[in-house]
C-alpha cells in the first residue's frame, strides 16, 4: 500500500487494538536500478510513480490512475522488492500488510468478512483523491475472488515473471555489486548455466550469489571464482530434486492410503 505526499497513517490501530498496517523503514534505498531481470514489470509501473510524483497532472486533466495494482508471477520473482522500488521513487511511504496480518486482525471471523473488510477499504480510497494505490502480490491470482479483480479495485494485473538468461545475468550484475569476484568470472555464462539447474528467480540467483561466496571463505580464497559458482549451482539443484523427490513420495504415499 503506498501512500502519497498527502499525510499517513501508518501503524493506525483497530477498534479490536490490533495494528492494521506497519510502515517499511528501510536504511538502503532500494530504486528501479535495483530490480533487474523484470523490465516489462518494471516498466509498467513508471506511471504509477509519476502519478504519485505528479498527481495534479492526472487530476487536471480528468485521468483517473487505477486504484489497484496486482503483481501476479511465481514466489521469489521480485513482486515485493518492486513495490518497494516504486515507494521509494516515488518518495512517498510504503505500509505493509502480509497476509498473515489480515488472519491474525480477523482472527475467528471467517474469510468472507475477510474479503468484505478488504474490499471496503480499497473503495473507501474514492477517486484517489488522498493519494493512496494498493499494489497487491500473489503467485496465485486464479483463487482470488472476481470482485477484487473488478474495474476500481485491482483493475491493473502486472506479471512479474521468472527472467530469461539476459535477466538473469542483470540480475546477478546486481547482486555481485558489493562481493569480490574472479577477473575470470563470466556472469553471461553463469546465467545460461544456472537456469537449466533451476536457478532462475531473483530470490535463487541472490541465494546463488552468497552461497559461492560462502565457499570462496570456506576455500580460503580472496574472490570468488567460477567452481564456487558452479558448486553452489549443484549444491542448490541437488537440494531441489531431493525436495522434489520427497513431495513425490509424499503425494504417493497419500495415494496409497
Amino acid at each position: 500500500m503506498l501512500r502519497g505526499l498527502y499525510g499517513s497513517d501508518a501503524g493506525a490501530v483497530g477498534k479490536d487494538g490490533t495494528k492494521k498496517v506497519r510502515k517499511q523503514q528501510h536504511t538502503e534505498r532500494i530504486s528501479f536500478d535495483d530490480v533487474a531481470g523484470i523490465d516489462g514489470a518494471r516498466k509498467e509501473l513508471e506511471e504509477v510513480v509519476d502519478f504519485l510524483r505528479h498527481p495534479a497532472r492526472y487530476q487536471a486533466i480528468g485521468a483517473k490512475v487505477p486504484k489497484g495494482v496486482l503483481l501476479c508471477g511465481p514466489s521469489g520473482t521480485g513482486k515485493t522488492l518492486l513495490a518497494r522500488a516504486v515507494a521509494s521513487e516515488a518518495g512517498v511511504a510504503f505500509l505493509f500488510c502480509s497476509a498473515s496480518d489480515f488472519v491474525e486482525m480477523l482472527v475467528g471471523r471467517g474469510a468472507a468478512r475477510t474479503l468484505n473488510q478488504l474490499l471496503t477499504e480499497m473503495d473507501g480510497f474514492e477517486g484517489n483523491v488522498n493519494g493512496v494505490i494498493v499494489i497487491a502480490a500473489t503467485n496465485r491470482p486464479e483463487v482470488l475472488d472476481p470482485a477484487l479483480c473488478r474495474p476500481g479495485r485491482f483493475d491493473r494485473h502486472v506479471y512479474v515473471g521468472l527472467p530469461d538468461a539476459k535477466g538473469r545475468e542483470e540480475i546477478l550484475e546486481v547482486h555481485c555489486r558489493n562481493v569480490k569476484l574472479d577477473s575470470e568470472v563470466d556472469l553471461s555464462v553463469i546465467a545460461e548455466e544456472c537456469g537449466p539447474l533451476g536457478q532462475r528467480s531473483g530470490a535463487q540467483l541472490a541465494s546463488l550469489v552468497n552461497e559461492a561466496a560462502l565457499l570462496a571463505v570456506r576455500h580460503g580464497d580472496t574472490s570468488i571464482k567460477y567452481e564456487h559458482f558452479e558448486k553452489a549451482m549443484n549444491r542448490a539443484f541437488a537440494s531441489q530434486t531431493r525436495s522434489i523427490a520427497g513431495s513425490s513420495f509424499e503425494f504417493t504415499m497419500e495415494e496409497v492410503s
